[in-house]
């Protein structure tokens, strides 16, 4: 199975420590959502798992191997990475975005057919020969995203996929997360919908200050004390389908100097 892990993690940049201790892994079938107020580590977390930030202490390990003893070539077609932002700076066709998902793999007969799928999978068939830098910020969000699906990685780190967004692209990229992974990809996901991470996600992992504040299901991980703790609010909660949802509600009072 496989499976991208790290264990008793730190980085430190500037002398300022962003994560420390932190024990975090995704692996096969999995949607690990990553949660956690502005600031608490979550891009750092998935910069550090891809090497481009360097720990100070902890192990990395993708199946059991360090992620240092991987060639680059290797880690490119385990690991793919969707940054926020979703930036696009040179004027290529969707589809040609969407191919690039392929570099890290010998051209075979099955790229145009992954690519079409991913096409076809994140409602972008109709605007592939567009110039990605005429889209909207959700249509590159998309067109992005695609393109990190047509690595066929065994992880997907995606950090903030949802953020430009409308309703029903946010619902129509968590079930193709969610139906990946029943395909065996494992996918770490940031998120800011608390709703959504609490419907979608397998295991959530709540981050506060560069530590694990919470882990586990959602249900447990997004409980009134750890939410005070990690954001500052208080939640209405109802059930539907089964479900319980925390629809944040209310700013819990900030704690006295001193208490």
């Amino acid at each position: 199975m496989s499976t991208l892990h790290c264990e008793g993690l730190r980085v430190r940049v500037a002398g300022r420590t962003l994560l420390d201790a932190l024990d975090f892994g995704v692996a096969a079938g999995e949607l690990v959502g990553i949660v956690g107020a502005n600031g608490a580590g979550k891009s750092t977390l998935f910069k550090a798992l891809l090497g481009i930030l360097p720990a100070d202490c902890g192990t990395i390990t993708v199946d059991g191997q360090p992620l240092a003893s991987l060639h680059a070539t290797t880690r490119a077609r385990r690991i793919a990475y969707l940054a926020q932002g979703h930036a696009a700076h040179w004027p290529l066709s969707v589809r040609e975005v969407v191919t690039l998902g392929r570099l890290p793999h010998v051209r075979s007969a099955r790229d145009e057919a992954i690519v079409e799928q991913m096409l076809r999978a994140t409602d972008l068939a109709h605007l592939a020969h567009r110039n990605v830098l005429t889209l909207s910020g959700g249509e590159r969000a998309r067109t992005m995203l695609a393109r990190a699906l047509a690595v066929t990685p065994a992880v997907l780190l995606a950090d903030e996929p949802l953020a430009a967004l409308d309703p029903a692209h946010q619902l129509r990229i968590m079930q193709l997360l969610r139906e990946q992974t029943r395909q065996g990809l494992g996918v770490g996901i940031v998120l800011h919908d608390l709703p959504l991470a609490a419907r979608f996600c397998t295991r959530l992992v709540l981050l506060h200050e560069g530590r694990v504040l919470a882990s586990g299901t959602p249900c447990d991980v997004l409980n009134d004390a750890a939410l005070a703790t990690a954001f500052g609010i208080g939640v209405a909660r109802f059930s539907f389908e089964g479900a319980q949802v925390p629809l944040p509600w209310t700013l819990t009072p900030a704690p006295l100097a001193g208490a």
